[in-house]
């Protein structure tokens, strides 16, 4: 387990997406400075400085920071060097689409699992593996260790698919369901609502685009 270093959960949410511009930079460049990094995330180059400041001593003054020594530190502080093994719950439109997104392995999760209650879906393959009743769940947690729980059910279903979860061990889990769910102590709950996007968007689309405060 890595050491607790206290970051702020405002910075926890700004490494992954300085993770992704990286991924943007050229094979051929070896060094970005932060008004670079900066530009690509969107955000003020001090605000850079500050959060690659919680992972040690990165970057030189005048030069800034080598990509590949910041890649490493950025996927090893988000946990991404271990691996984690995920399940996704709920196999409907939704649950299908993640259990085909290969986005998640190229980042070090592995989907070990696909659970749904519907009797039609039961023993049905997606994206390589087969779909399993949820008195399963327990047996395949404990089998694969799993860390994170993802929820793709309709908004009723969430809350129970949550206690199950956390029964089983889980202690992080990713909610695409429709609600908010109850909040447990020591388990992280990130919660995905795509309709609530879609009106924060609707709200912007006859007003000026300011820059976005976290």
């Amino acid at each position: 387990m890595k050491e607790n270093k206290k970051i702020p959960p405002a910075t926890v949410k700004r490494l992954p997406l300085y993770l992704q511009c990286l991924d943007q930079i050229s094979d051929e460049n070896i060094g970005i400075s932060s008004s670079k990094l900066a530009e690509l995330a969107k955000v003020n180059d001090a605000q850079v400085r500050r959060d690659l400041s919680y992972l040690g001593t990165l970057g030189t003054r005048g030069v800034g920071y080598d990509i590949s020594t910041l890649r490493n530190q950025l996927q090893l502080e988000l946990g991404l060097v271990e691996g984690w093994s995920a399940v996704i719950v709920g196999i409907g439109n939704l649950g299908s689409a993640l259990a085909h997104y290969g986005g998640f392995r190229e980042k070090g999760f592995g989907i070990v699992g696909l659970f749904d209650d519907d009797p039609k879906k039961i023993n049905s393959q997606v994206a390589g593996l087969v779909i399993k009743p949820l008195i399963d769940l327990e047996k395949y947690c404990e089998k694969f260790n799993v860390a994170i729980g993802i929820i793709a059910t309709p908004g009723e279903y969430a809350q129970s698919v949550a206690d199950q979860l956390t029964g089983c061990g889980v202690r992080s889990i990713l909610n695409f369901a429709p609600v908010l769910l109850k909040n447990v102590p020591d388990v992280q709950i990130r919660s995905v609502d795509l309709s609530q996007e879609l009106q924060i968007l609707s709200y912007y689309l006859d007003r000026p685009v300011l820059k976005a405060v976290d």
